[in-house]
């Protein structure tokens, strides 16, 4: 289990430690800046931060003395040429904009969404989930970045849009989440790479889908079967999901986990067939946030809340929910946790588990910590920035 959390902010990366007498909250760094997503590497303990600075626009930092001191680098930057449709906000005049005609928009960065970690077979290897849905590898350690070409070209985007126009249909919508950037476009929120094998790696896309790769990135397919949009005309299509997480099970990598907008999904078979398994019963159905046992495949924690138009708590009390048989059944876990007059929501990387600790941070600064895998639930501050991500260390 880890010792450290790290807490990426709307003003800051905190880091707070186990101590003797309890868990301290260190002085912030990046004070004052919004951080979309903090991490460790765990192949050398590299501290990354990805910066939302509001005048200079998204930028990645690193720490490689455990969060002392700071190297900003250099911005992630689309190649010329690179194009995508543009996406517009569906109206009950204009359904998903398929009465607006085709238009293409030069790709700019706006976020760094999520960073993941190359295994030990890929020392330096990192890589960067953006808005507009752009995947970027480093191989030097983060000096330099190249946007995964095949991913961005594929034929569920429109195709090679640096040749020309559009061949292919494009099924990747625009997400919300970018509405802040006064853009609706897509993100890149989930990056999975397999313990196993850093070649095979999955990513999760708003609003598209899941697709893998089992080359390094060479190409891709696609993994939505047996997921299901509510939403959708045909709600059994192959694109035009919205996963709002992905994660996986380091000792039974096979055993990935998903929360969608529209339910909660597993599959055992490596995203050959996905599985819902959200229940009315707790309210495990809508919400952002998923982590997966590190050994038990079957044993995964959510963070249920009000779908769309009242995005908080469930009745105004914050719970855990939790599955020991695969999403069978759910747990209600809300021990040390407010029962009213509550209204956090848990963005999609705030949550996160570790050994038998589990944590999550909330949009309203508060930040709770099970060390007897949500049993029971202590606050570790009410007082935080809003949450962006929370990562143990």
């Amino acid at each position: 289990m880890s010792d450290l959390l790290i807490l990426g902010t709307r003003k800051g990366v905190v880091f707070i430690d186990r101590q003797s007498d309890g868990w301290k909250a260190r002085p912030i760094a990046h004070a004052g800046l919004s951080i979309s997503y903090a991490a460790r590497d765990p192949r050398d303990g590299t501290i990354w931060a990805a910066m939302d600075h509001a005048h200079w626009g998204p930028k990645l930092s690193r720490s490689k003395d455990g969060g002392q001191t700071w190297e900003n680098l250099s911005q992630l930057a689309y190649p010329p040429g690179a194009r995508f449709i543009e996406q517009h906000l569906p109206s009950p005049e204009n359904e998903w904009g398929a009465n607006t005609p085709l238009a293409y928009k030069d790709a700019a960065l706006l976020k760094v969404w999520v960073l993941a970690f190359g295994g030990p077979d890929q020392p330096g290897t990192i890589h960067a989930g953006t808005l507009p849905g752009g995947l970027f590898t480093s191989t030097d350690g983060g000096d330099s970045w190249e946007l995964n070409l095949p991913l961005w070209n594929h034929e569920s985007r429109g195709g090679d849009l640096f040749a020309g126009p559009a061949t292919h249909r494009n099924h990747w919508g625009g997400t919300p989440a970018a509405m802040a950037y006064g853009e609706f476009v897509p993100g890149i929120h989930s990056v999975v790479v397999d313990p196993r094998d850093s070649a095979h790696m999955y990513v999760a896309i708003s609003c598209a889908g899941i697709l893998e790769t089992v080359d390094g990135g060479q190409t891709w397919r696609s993994c939505n079967k047996g997921m299901t949009n509510d939403y959708l005309p045909d709600p059994d299509a192959e694109w035009g999901h919205d996963p709002h997480f992905i994660t996986l099970c380091p000792g039974q990598p096979d055993r990935l986990w998903q929360q969608n907008h529209t339910g909660v999904f597993t599959t055992e078979d490596g995203a050959r067939q996905w599985k819902r398994v959200d229940q009315a019963e707790t309210a495990v159905h809508f919400g952002f946030p998923i982590a997966a046992d590190d050994k038990d495949g079957h044993t995964a924690w959510v963070v249920p809340a009000k779908g769309d138009g009242e995005r908080m708590t469930i009745e105004g009390g914050l719970y855990v929910a939790r599955t020991t048989d695969g999403g069978a059944s759910w747990q209600r876990l809300s021990a040390g946790l407010p029962a009213e007059h509550a209204y956090d929501i848990v963005y999609r990387h705030a949550l996160d588990a570790s050994g038998d600790r589990v944590c999550f941070g909330s949009t309203t600064g508060n930040v709770y910590l099970s060390e007897d895998r949500g049993e029971t639930w202590i606050c570790l501050g009410q007082n935080f920035p809003p949450v962006h991500s929370v990562r143990f260390g």
